[in-house]
């Protein structure tokens, strides 16, 4: 789509820090992270959100919770815990209406941790 932020990101026409790549899947740092590991994974293809998956793409969930578990085996949280959040709609929170989630996690100590994901719960 001409306009979406996230499938300018994809065709590499804007700038971003990409922590995972494959054919269907990329991943890269959120730019205005709200924990110490905050990583935006979306689809390749540009699916708006949840409610444009069908039969003949919805498989792209699997790639991405794949994806998912190597971003925080790589980044270091998936033994601590680290959360996958999407945000559906406008009155969800979507700002950007390219399928995404957001992975993240801490790698500081409990206290930190509840004071991140409380801020994630938007």
């Amino acid at each position: 789509m001409q306009d979406c932020v996230f499938c300018k990101i994809v065709e590499r026409q804007l700038p971003s820090t990409v922590v995972y790549e494959d054919d269907k899947v990329m991943a890269f740092n959120d730019i205005n992270p709200v924990a110490p590991v905050h990583v935006i994974i979306i689809p390749k293809a540009h699916i708006a959100n949840v409610n444009e998956l069908t039969e003949s793409n919805a498989s792209v969930m699997g790639d991405i919770h794949l994806a998912a578990g190597k971003i925080a085996e790589k980044l270091g949280v998936a033994d601590k815990g680290y959360r996958l959040i999407n945000n559906c709609g406008a009155d969800a929170g979507q700002t950007v209406f390219h399928l995404h989630y957001h992975d993240s996690g801490c790698q500081a100590g409990a206290e930190d941790n509840l004071r991140y994901q409380k801020r994630l719960c938007y």
